[in-house]
């Protein structure tokens, strides 16, 4: 069995991947800020997170996931007072949807979820500890930190700090651009905002600090591996380094890993270029979750991901030559015996799968592995040359496939009905199509040519293309 080899951000290196306590992981995940629906740039680097602790738990290790719910911001401030909220009443509606969602996706749920509204105290602490430590400062009932009294700032995300203006300082939870500045460990309240009165004053924590103080809480001094989207690399991901090992002198995380971004159609996904989406987006629009996940899944992570509607259709097209591969092993009847050929096929599909994921998770090469099996065992069943020797193994690397990618079961209307859904109406099986096929050759033949014309236009917006053959059949192919 392979050794796992993981990309550490922090050293720009592939590492084997060591964890302090042998078979044990410690684990801290960046989670969604609940201001809004998440979008699928976010659940790119959710799903990368989930096979990755998919991956780990497959590989025998024993997981102590942590991931937070960013429930107080700039964003949420002022959201809330907008809808003449409090921070819980506003940001409730966002969870609950988060949580429906890493559902519908199949994202595991990590052994602890965590609020920042629900560990203010956590977070006092560590910047009393900071403050102990000559860390910080105060300005107008706010306070800082002094980033200049930190030598390793910028280790993460290899910021150039040539030129920082000492004392120079935002206020605000990002950044406007990639420069360095003391930020804010504890807010001031303005007027009207909601603010906690603290043995450090009155006022909200700032961003950073929120997801230092709870996975130390949780984890330890010293994480494992923590992840998150590359966007919070800087500054989110570095401050963080900056305030954890500042108040403790231990190495905050030992691995860090970093999901690359989104695009859609080529260009960054932008609610002004129509080219925003939240996974209700694409439902509406009748796209299954299994095919949203294998096409959030099938770019490995450090890649940027192209996101388009082919690429949806052809996640859905894939799926479905699964199950039905699948279903052909645990319907089919075979000839007794066993293939010698077949089982060294399986054992090198098994070996490629595994390799594939322990080479920094390059689930390409292990999507392959299992493509490439189904096509071999296919040719083999169509010639009778499959046996009946041949199954359990074959369906024992499908289970182990799915372990990590769980796409097999066929569930999506389910799901889809649970977000109230009545219907899947795209990623169409064969036999879906074949049916609407019929439909529309009976409506030819009513001399229906309305309803004809728009079974075709249907089955054109799904990705399917018709060709009227001379002799009257119709032959069709998926774009």
């Amino acid at each position: 069995m392979r050794e796992i080899q993981l990309h550490n951000t922090l050293s720009g290196k592939l590492e084997p991947f060591v964890p302090q306590k042998p078979g044990e992981v410690r684990m801290y995940t960046c989670g969604p800020t609940v201001y809004d629906y998440a979008h699928i740039g976010n659940y790119r680097t959710f799903v990368f997170q989930d096979m990755l602790r998919r991956f780990l738990k497959l590989r025998g290790f024993q997981l102590t996931h942590v991931m937070n719910l960013t429930d107080v911001d700039d964003r949420i401030i002022a959201n809330a007072a907008a809808a003449g909220k409090d921070i819980r009443g506003y940001t409730e509606k966002f969870v609950q949807a988060f949580f429906e969602d890493c559902k519908t996706l199949s994202i595991e749920a990590p052994e602890h979820w965590i609020r920042a509204t629900d560990h203010i105290d956590d977070m006092v602490k560590l910047i009393q500890r900071l403050q102990e430590k000559t860390f910080t400062y105060s300005s107008e009932g706010s306070i800082y930190y002094r980033i200049a009294k930190f030598p390793n700032y910028g280790k993460l995300s290899k910021i150039d700090l040539t030129g920082i203006q000492a004392g120079a300082r935002v206020d605000n939870d990002r950044y406007e651009k990639e420069s360095a500045r003391d930020f804010a460990l504890w807010k001031a309240p303005k007027p009207g905002e909601h603010f906690w009165q603290t043995a450090i004053g009155p006022g909200r924590p700032g961003w950073h600090v929120e997801c230092s103080a709870m996975a130390m809480k949780y984890l330890g001094e010293t994480l494992d591996i923590h992840t998150g989207g590359i966007d919070l690399a800087f500054p989110h991901h570095e401050n963080e380094i900056a305030q954890s090992e500042a108040a403790t002198g231990k190495p905050f995380a030992r691995y860090w890993l970093h999901a690359e971004h989104l695009l859609v159609d080529g260009e960054k996904m932008s609610k002004s270029l129509g080219n925003f989406f939240t996974l209700r987006d694409l439902f509406a629009k009748g796209y299954k979750p299994s095919a949203v996940r294998l096409a959030l899944a099938s770019v490995p992570y450090r890649k940027q991901l192209n996101f388009t509607f082919n690429s949806l259709r052809q996640a859905a097209s894939g799926i479905e030559r699964l199950r039905n591969f699948a279903d052909r092993l645990q319907q089919g009847k075979f000839p007794a015996g066993k293939t010698e050929g077949m089982a060294a096929r399986i054992v090198q599909a098994e070996q490629e799968f595994d390799e594939g994921l322990a080479d920094d998770l390059n689930t390409a090469r292990a999507l392959a592995a299992a493509h490439e099996l189904m096509r071999v065992a296919n040719v083999a069943m169509d010639k009778d040359e499959f046996l009946q020797g041949d199954v359990a193994p074959a369906r024992q690397f499908l289970a182990t496939f799915d372990k990590v990618f769980a796409v097999l079961e066929d569930n999506d209307a389910q799901k889809l009905q649970a977000l109230g859904y009545d219907s899947v109406q795209a990623g169409l099986s064969d036999v879906e199509i074949e049916k609407l096929i019929a439909d529309r050759t009976a409506a030819k033949k009513m001399r229906d040519f309305a309803a004809a014309d728009r079974i075709r236009k249907e089955l054109a917006e799904r990705g399917i293309i018709l060709e009227d053959t001379k002799d009257g059949t119709v032959r069709w192919k998926r774009k």
